[in-house]
């Protein structure tokens, strides 16, 4: 086995975590992983990972060489690529990755739709409420919400959206409409836990940062939940406006308090830094940029006091 096939094997393992599922992952049998595992570590002269029945954990050794692993069949990928035409031409595998309800309402749409005009690209889709390391994951493209916090990356605004504060008009009947934010101490709350920027309620008064604590009797895990449950008239919550202008439009939810939203939060589409983009994701960014910049959803006005 040559060396190229060790290192495939050793990154299978150590992102999968198991050698009977990198053997999978990889449609070989766990014997062939194991002797691969054995082998790369009487060369090299150190032991790699750690394992157990129940466990495996890289050494600091172990996880210096995964690093080079990855950069090393990047850059042989890489080269293939080039080799192949496909600096050129869109065609290979790419990989995305959005926060779960951006993703499932925004880019899913787009995805089928860059497919059909590009048949020779394999797209994978990760979506999740969570900041994916793009160099660690083998992320091409990634749609960010909110400040950047990394370097070495192209970024292409596409959008904004606001934080708001909703809740069903039938809750605002029988309670009334908060006029200020600390009137929500009082207010039946339930808070996503699925994102920072949901989490942490801050508001601003005439460019003067307000900051409350609150103590929400219901904490709930997902987005989509704390939607649902707003929309029945239990509570108030806190969202970003894309994910709920479509419940705001049909009337099942109204905006409060909006003279106290912080300023609105850049939607970006990301993409490592390179001499040289593949027409995969060169043509993918700027089918994203395209559809997600002309999308009005992205790009909400305050509308006045609320």
């Amino acid at each position: 086995m040559d060396r190229f096939q060790e290192m495939q094997i050793f990154l299978a393992v150590a992102e999968e975590e198991g050698f009977a599922a990198a053997a999978r992952r990889l449609k070989i049998s766990p014997p062939s992983v194991t002797r691969a595992i054995a082998a790369m570590e009487e060369r090299i002269g150190t032991q790699l990972m750690s394992r157990t029945t129940r466990s495996l954990h890289l050494s600091e050794a172990g996880q210096r060489y995964l690093e080079d692993c990855r950069r090393i069949l990047g850059e042989v990928e890489e080269a293939e690529e080039a080799a192949a035409g496909s600096y050129t031409i869109p065609c290979g595998h790419l990989t995305v990755t959005a926060s779960v309800l951006f993703g499932e309402l925004f880019v899913a749409p787009i995805l089928v739709d860059y497919m059909d005009r590009f048949p020779s690209v394999y797209l994978n889709a990760l979506m999740v409420d969570r900041v994916v390391s793009m160099a660690d994951e083998g992320i091409d493209v990634a749609i960010r919400i909110g400040h950047l916090q990394e370097n070495g990356q192209h970024a292409i605004p596409v959008g904004e959206v606001r934080q708001v504060i909703c809740g069903a008009p039938s809750y605002f009947e029988k309670h009334g409409r908060p006029q200020h934010p600390e009137a929500l101490s009082q207010a039946n709350i339930v808070m996503s836990s699925a994102s920072h920027l949901l989490s942490d309620w801050q508001f601003e008064n005439n460019g003067t940062a307000l900051s409350f604590r609150f103590d929400p009797r219901l904490m709930v895990s997902s987005n989509a939940a704390a939607i649902s449950i707003a929309c029945r008239g239990w509570g108030i919550t806190r969202v970003l406006s894309y994910q709920v202008a479509s419940h705001v439009d049909a009337g099942e939810l109204e905006v409060v308090l909006q003279a106290f939203e912080p300023p609105a939060l850049p939607i970006h589409v990301v993409y490592p830094k390179s001499n040289r983009v593949p027409a995969k994701v060169r043509t993918f960014v700027d089918f994203l940029a395209e559809r997600l910049g002309a999308d009005p959803a992205l790009r909400p006005a305050v509308k006045g006091r609320g």
